[in-house]
């Protein structure tokens, strides 16, 4: 990305002088579908803005760290799990990350999911749920049926 001052924005959630880049390397973690761009990451400003879209019945990864996440949907409908409860999320929504919380954002069947994430610019890399986690996780039917991308 380059040092200007101005990127335009575009159709389709994009903006000028901003790369599409692959979510994650592929087979580093579980997800589906799932492009980010990063729109500033500034060291003077200590965080990054990252635009992520989520394609309609894709999901980001089931993770936690260290860093909180602030989040705001830009686009689409959907559904996220922070911590153990899971929330409908929608236009204009903001959602709240705390710190080795588990989360992960899944778009509906029908529509692609965009939304903003601010991060710090210096974070460390996520952790991915161990078996006896993520059995833990799947204790509640309700969770269950969220990672498995169906309603409860």
């Amino acid at each position: 990305m380059s040092a200007s001052d101005h990127r335009a924005a575009r159709d389709g959630f994009r903006w000028d002088e901003v790369d599409l880049l692959a979510y994650k390397e592929t087979g580093a973690a579980p997800f589906r579908a799932v492009t980010r761009q990063i729109l500033f990451a500034d060291p003077v400003l200590s965080c990054e803005l990252r635009y992520f879209e989520v394609a309609p019945g894709g999901h980001t990864t089931l993770e936690r760290h260290a860093h909180a996440h602030g989040v705001t949907i830009l686009t689409g409908r959907g559904r996220c799990l922070v911590g153990e409860t899971i929330h409908e999320i929608g236009p204009h929504d903001l959602v709240t990350v705390p710190p080795w919380t588990w989360h992960q954002f899944r778009a509906a069947a029908a529509e692609k999911l965009g939304f903003l994430c601010m991060v710090n610019v210096e974070r460390d890399r996520p952790a991915l749920p161990t078996d006896q986690e993520l059995a833990d996780l799947r204790r509640d039917p309700a969770i269950a049926a969220f990672l498995d991308g169906r309603a409860a």
